[in-house]
């Protein structure tokens, strides 16, 4: 028997090109799309349990949602790929304008006030939106179609822009660390430090608002990079507020605050980049959500002539899925075998809108 799939929606067109010759499918029977749990004794209320290893609740768990968002590989996502790279390149133009307004913003006022926290996080800005460069890009090539060289398409454009990401926010740590502890050997005062309260929370309130943007959009497309770059955006926030900090410590009369608060900053952002980092590793390394697999084996196991599931397999290319599965049929020919596999895969990527192609291959019960 051979692997049979479907568009997956509505309407079927069960014609199907196979190299040079083609052949058509006269279905003489109805076939009833809903889920049939006859002879299987599934209840479609299910409650899967899930053992995700990140923690929840407490000071812990709110820290680790809000700098590694958790999306359960944003299954319910938007399911049309040029509806969802269009959403990908708003979100990366739109916060790019306004990071690198925020950052030109920063700019000025590293001239007024002369604070090395400040120019360490006005670089970190403007690096955040020289990120933006790398996932539009992405975002383009992922509509690109799929060649004879490219098989799965161009997908995965997204997840090398994610490790540029990655290499650009920790050159900016080191650049911005290296301006602190320039400023600690030959020290300068900080002038106008209410000047530089301003600046950080300009800072904070620019790239808090662009990170809210990309995770938003990038959860709801299933982008691991736009999510990631959302991340970055936060944490530029954060080190804003840490030149409030700073300047605050001027004020009372410690200088010496500003230098500390800057080399502080880079070294926050190293700890904090690690969770992107293994979020961008995660889609490169083809990891998905273990729940992921548990619906897709659910909707198989409740297709009307499916008798069991032997594998389901998942991976990302991009914001998009790819995957394949082998059940069994209790089907008496190959027809029918087909028709079933058919009707699972459909039912699969009904629930899992994002999945582009899912090819089911039938095997006999007692295979």
């Amino acid at each position: 028997m051979t692997g049979a799939h479907t568009d997956g929606h509505g309407e079927h067109d069960h014609t199907h090109a196979h190299d040079d010759h083609d052949h058509t499918h006269d279905h003489e029977h109805p076939h009833d799309h809903d889920d049939d749990h006859a002879g299987h004794g599934h209840s479609h209320d299910h409650d899967h349990k899930h053992n995700h290893s990140h923690p929840h609740g407490g000071v812990r768990g709110f820290l680790y949602d809000l700098f590694v968002p958790h999306t359960h590989d944003a299954a319910d996502s938007v399911d049309d790929a040029l509806e969802a790279s269009k959403a990908g390149v708003t979100a990366v133009k739109v916060s790019m304008f306004i990071l690198l307004g925020t950052t030109l913003l920063q700019l000025i006022l590293v001239w007024v006030t002369g604070s090395v926290a400040l120019l360490a996080d006005t670089i970190h800005n403007f690096a955040d939106a020289l990120t933006a460069v790398p996932l539009w890009i992405a975002f383009v090539l992922g509509r690109r179609l799929a060649t004879r060289r490219y098989t799965f398409g161009f997908g995965r454009a997204e997840d090398l822009a994610g490790l540029f990401i990655i290499f650009v926010v920790a050159l900016s740590a080191v650049v911005a660390g290296w301006e602190a502890i320039d400023r600690f050997i030959h020290p300068q005062p900080v002038q106008n430090a209410w000047w530089l309260i301003a600046a950080g929370l300009i800072g904070f309130a620019g790239n808090e608002l662009v990170a809210v943007y990309r995770i938003r959009v990038g959860r709801k497309i299933g982008s691991a990079a736009l999510v990631a770059d959302g991340v970055h955006a936060r944490l530029d926030g954060i080190t804003s507020l840490s030149v409030v900090l700073g300047a605050i410590g001027v004020l009372l009369g410690f200088p010496i605050a500003d230098p500390i608060i800057g080399l502080l900053i880079s070294i926050s952002i190293l700890v904090l980049l690690w969770g992107t980092v293994k979020s961008v590793g995660a889609r490169l390394m083809d990891a998905v959500d273990p729940e992921l697999l548990d619906r897709v084996e659910h909707r198989l196991e409740h297709t009307k002539g499916v008798t069991g599931v032997r594998s389901v397999k998942l991976r990302w290319a991009g914001h998009r899925l790819l995957g394949s599965a082998i059940i069994t049929t209790d089907a008496q020919t190959l027809h029918d075998a087909a028709h079933v596999a058919e009707h699972a895969s459909e039912h699969v990527r009904t629930d899992l809108r994002n999945l582009d192609d899912f090819v089911v291959t039938p095997t006999p019960a007692d295979h």
